[in-house]
């Protein structure tokens, strides 16, 4: 069976993939929300980022790999056919990847970030909106593209090295 260059062939490569993926999203969404409550950038601000960074990315491997990512897999797969293109399939798996993961992160950041107050629930209600479609647009357009990308120059190095042992 042909496999597609883009995606991982093996678990390995599914770490990889995975982690380039929640890297960059939690890059993105965890300089993103600490910037928007800072007043201006400092050295405090970016330490701040750097401090919350491992919990997030930990937290987004552990969530997304064993119920979110599932969960996608297994709505993608009701709502596609063997014969469904390969954007349909990654574009739907997206989506409900992004909503599970931000419906979670963004409750969990506010957590990580601020501990349990009294307000977590409305600051949810004022965040996710927001969270949800910079996520989207995010994967969508650059962060799943680029690991895709990866993927591809993966496989295409393998390939490289089998022609030549061959």
């Amino acid at each position: 069976m042909l496999q597609d260059k883009r995606l991982p062939h093996n678990g390995k490569e599914g770490l990889l993939y995975g982690s380039l993926i929640v890297t960059m999203t939690v890059l993105l969404m965890t300089s993103y929300s600490v910037l928007l409550h800072a007043d201006h950038f400092t050295m405090e601000t970016m330490w701040m980022i750097l401090k919350i960074m491992p919990v997030m990315w930990i937290i987004a491997m552990v969530l997304e790999g064993t119920v979110f990512g599932r969960i996608a897999d297994s709505l993608t797969g009701k709502l596609t056919k063997h014969s469904s293109s390969f954007h349909k399939k990654i574009l739907l798996r997206i989506v409900f990847t992004v909503i599970g993961m931000s419906v979670a992160m963004t409750f969990i950041g506010d957590l990580v970030a601020n501990g349990l107050h009294g307000e977590i629930f409305s600051n949810w209600l004022a965040n996710w909106p927001r969270n949800f479609i910079i996520v989207l647009l995010a994967e969508s357009l650059l962060i799943q593209p680029l690991a895709r990308l990866a993927m591809v120059k993966l496989h295409e190095s393998k390939d490289r090295k089998t022609a030549i042992a061959q």
